[in-house]
């Protein structure tokens, strides 16, 4: 932003103090209008497109102090400079105190009013900016901007509208990729929060030592390294939201910790001896079945229910197979667009691959195999060569159950063929092949046990 977009607005009810100041200002190439009451700044506000006012503090009618409320009110970024012939410590303490930019007392002197002038406008400039901004990481987390049509991405997009606004503790569940940080910051976004910060913290990716340190703060020479005071993420997020991804990770005694600062509201820096109030939204996600983590003793209990005031799942992409072509269009133009490609689409072919493959990464995988197929295709349609492997042989997948239908195999036997070809196509990996089944390990493992004809221990 230009110093040249920043118009004045001089409020003054003395004609030639008015001229004065308009002159002075045109002179150094500011845009400048003149009026001479609160209620013409007020309408003039509404028509044209101002960076300053500039108004006397005692007028007839509305005075200068009402006018900067007013203005504030209704127009935030625009900058407010209140000026009068009877300025006291007092006067101008109230005035910034209103959010008045800054304060001039008459006789105004030409160099300080230009001085105090342009960096009103300057800040100006610079809360637009950070409004825009926000405008657009509003619109890039809105919850419209996570893709889907499907019944249960409905079901989500429907939670989201009605918890967001809550300060109530949320848990998103969901396998990875499926985009469960995406749904904390449209939850963060489209809430009372939107303005103060969200903090995103991977509880797997921090080394458990510095994980006290991290959420929490330290003091200085509270440990070796501990050169200085360190705010905490708690007091980052202040207002705002705190999102705790992969909190299965986090070590007991740190759940301890955490279960305390969301009852109490309250945290303390290590090394410290004093608390520190927090308002913070709490967020959690996890890929894995917390009930299962408690019951095996590895996740406190009296923590889940705190974090599990609500819980929002996202489904993975195998039940949402109808949202696959919305996903497959938006990855496509972004992909092009980043490598200056230009892509059509994919062909039917390709197209039912996609459509038949269990997706055991789900959203993830998805975009991660359209950005493969963009940067490999030789032409403007990618075809099922420019596919993956595992994802051409998803077709087979299908042809299981046509087969089956044909042969007339029971439920058990058809169970089986679909388990020892999802161990094949995820190459044995139990845990994700457990993943794509929709069934946790211990269950897999028994199938596995009953497969091979082999007595299974729940042990």
């Amino acid at each position: 932003m230009t110093e040249e977009w920043g118009a004045v607005l001089v409020v003054d009810d003395d004609a030639d103090m008015r001229s004065l100041l308009c002159d002075v200002l045109q002179g150094r190439g500011h845009q400048c209008m003149g009026v001479g009451s609160g209620d013409e700044a007020l309408q003039q506000l509404s028509e044209e497109d101002y960076a300053v006012v500039l108004t006397d503090l005692r007028m007839k009618g509305m005075q200068g102090t009402e006018l900067l409320t007013e203005v504030k009110q209704r127009y935030p970024d625009i900058g407010v400079i209140l000026m009068t012939a009877f300025g006291t410590v007092e006067t101008a303490v109230d005035a910034m105190r209103h959010g008045a930019s800054d304060y001039l007392t008459k006789p105004v002197k030409t160099e300080e009013l230009v001085r105090v002038v342009e960096r009103a406008i300057r800040e100006a400039a610079l809360r637009r900016e950070v409004s825009r901004l926000r405008k657009e990481v509003h619109k890039e987390y809105s919850f419209h901007q996570i893709l889907g049509k499907s019944k249960p991405m409905q079901a989500v997009f429907d939670l989201i509208r009605r918890v967001a606004d809550s300060p109530t503790n949320v848990l998103i569940t969901g396998e990875s990729g499926t985009g469960k940080e995406l749904v904390a910051k449209a939850i963060h976004y489209n809430s009372d929060r939107r303005d103060a910060p969200f903090v995103p913290v991977n509880c797997a990716a921090i080394p458990e030592q510095l994980l006290e340190s991290e959420l929490f703060g330290h003091m200085r020479g509270s440990f070796t390294d501990a050169k200085v005071d360190k705010r905490g993420l708690f007091e980052e997020a202040q207002k705002g939201t705190l999102f705790l991804d992969e909190i299965s990770e986090l070590p007991l005694m740190l759940q301890a910790k955490l279960l305390r600062a969301i009852q109490e509201r309250e945290i303390r820096r290590v090394g410290a001896t004093k608390s520190i109030p927090v308002d913070v939204r709490i967020i959690a996600a996890t890929n894995l079945n917390l009930v299962d983590e408690v019951k095996n003793k590895r996740f406190r209990e009296d923590f889940y229910y705190r974090l599990n005031v609500i819980e929002l799942r996202l489904p993975p992409l195998r039940e949402r197979r109808e949202d696959i072509p919305i996903l497959v269009d938006a990855f496509l133009k972004k992909c092009a667009s980043a490598r200056g490609r230009q892509v059509k689409g994919l062909s039917e072919p390709a197209l039912a691959m996609l459509a038949d493959y269990a997706w055991p990464g789900n959203v993830r995988e998805l975009e991660n195999v359209i950005e493969r197929a963009v940067t490999l295709s030789h032409g403007d349609i990618i075809g099922a060569e420019d596919l993956p492997i595992q994802v051409q042989g998803a077709r087979g997948d299908r042809r299981i159950l046509d087969e089956a239908a044909e042969r007339t195999l029971p439920l058990h036997e058809v169970e089986k063929e679909y388990i020892v070809k999802i161990l094949e196509k995820t190459g044995g990996n139990k845990y994700q092949a457990a993943h794509v089944l929709g069934i946790d390990r211990k269950t897999l493992y028994r199938k596995l046990a009953e497969i091979e004809g082999k007595p299974h221990s729940d042990a």
